[in-house]
């Protein structure tokens, strides 16, 4: 086996390059030459070189653990909070969603529901919030409500719903996108409660829809399901409603029809006195029945 070290004969800026192959720093090998030249030229002290290296390989390490992190999770479309044009939904305060980019919800374990019209920004806030919670070395999970009921349907057909759940419950943060958007299919409820009742009080959450909350019995096509679904998730939750037009069809707003133009707000119900903290029942993972 070839030896890692350097060839003492080399020239001293080869033995540098050699050693930063051994020790897998990509980066700093494409940048050194540049360091050493204006370590030459006076620009930079050594002790800046040694710097600039450092930096240039550690930026280049948590981008890329940024990057496999948001692959892993499902975060296929990186959006961010700069990217989110607050002026477009004055509605919305800004001070509120930044205060949410602090991750103390994560740690609290609660619920975020960011309830809105289609196009007003709540799956671009989701993901942004999720970018944050990533960048702080969270893990998370993206997925929509409809491929999520999807895969658990599946694993209940071949006899794996345990572990799938496990693994919805790994994340610290899980993020559900869309909800109310398509038809849960018959059972679907019933398998998004069990998921909601493991992660209850263990993991955080956000949960977009453009719907509200008393619509959930028709999402999930039982009000019995929807209420406890609902007793989970705004237990310990926070609710941030965006009022306003589409962003995505801002400029072709004259061509819809008023009833789409018009801006119907989501009311979610007033929330009942909070329960005590504390585990729910135990009813076998299944909410209760009429």
């Amino acid at each position: 086996m070839n030896s890692l070290l350097p060839d003492p004969s080399a020239s001293v800026l080869d033995r540098i390059k050699c050693s930063m192959v051994g020790l897998k720093m990509p980066r700093a090998i494409e940048v050194v030459d540049d360091c050493v030249s204006r370590l030459d030229r006076g620009e930079i002290t050594a002790l800046e070189a040694v710097e600039q290296l450092l930096l240039e390989e550690l930026t280049f390490r948590e981008e890329r653990r940024i990057r496999t992190a948001l692959r892993m999770g499902r975060v296929n479309t990186v959006k961010t909070l700069a990217g989110y044009d607050f002026s477009f939904q004055p509605s919305l305060d800004k001070a509120r969603i930044m205060a949410l980019a602090e991750l103390n919800f994560v740690a609290r374990a609660e619920v975020v529901h960011l309830l809105g019209p289609p196009g007003t920004g709540k799956s671009h806030l989701a993901s942004a919030l999720g970018l944050e919670a990533v960048k702080a070395g969270k893990s998370v999970t993206f997925i929509t409500l409809a491929d999520l009921i999807g895969a658990l349907a599946k694993a209940e057909r071949e006899g794996t719903l345990r572990e799938r759940l496990r693994f919805y419950c790994r994340p610290s943060l899980l993020i559900v996108d869309e909800i109310g958007y398509l038809p849960v299919i018959p059972g679907g409820g019933n398998l998004f409660f069990q998921l909601v009742n493991a992660r209850y009080e263990k993991g955080a959450m956000i949960l977009t829809s453009n719907r509200g909350f008393a619509e959930w019995g028709d999402i999930f096509g039982s009000p019995v399901v929807a209420t406890a679904l609902l007793d989970r998730l705004l237990h310990h939750a926070i609710v941030i409603q965006i009022d306003g037009s589409s962003y995505r069809l801002r400029r072709h707003a004259d061509l819809l029809p008023e009833h789409i133009r018009s801006n119907a707000r989501i009311t979610p119900p007033a929330l009942v006195e909070p329960r005590r903290r504390g585990r729910p029942p135990k009813n076998g993972g299944q909410p209760p029945t009429n």
